[in-house]
């Protein structure tokens, strides 16, 4: 299932690991990791934030998936099943 994670990155701790030329590596890792079909980065609501979209086959893949964020960047995260435009056509389809 195609699904997003949002991270929001919890700002003292994100200046520490750019401070220490951390934060690359950590980012890079996590992406390498996952292998998203789309990764963006940003500020949201004045918070650093990425935006992931990834296939998550099953359930037990969300402490894999998270804890690197909470650990390393003692950030918030939200997972969120998500379609593409062809998976919502797909849906609605079968609403007839």
């Amino acid at each position: 299932m195609r699904v997003l994670l949002k991270a929001t990155l919890d700002t003292e701790k994100s200046n520490e690991l750019i401070r220490s030329g951390k934060m690359p590596e950590l980012i890079k890792e996590i992406v390498d990791h996952l292998k998203p079909e789309a990764a963006y980065f940003g500020p949201l609501g004045g918070r650093r934030t990425a935006l992931l979209f990834f296939d998550m086959k099953d359930s037990s893949e969300i402490p894999p998936v998270g804890e690197p964020f909470l650990t390393q960047f003692n950030a918030e995260i939200e997972i969120s099943p998500i379609m593409n435009g062809e998976d919502l056509e797909t849906g609605l389809s079968q609403l007839r």
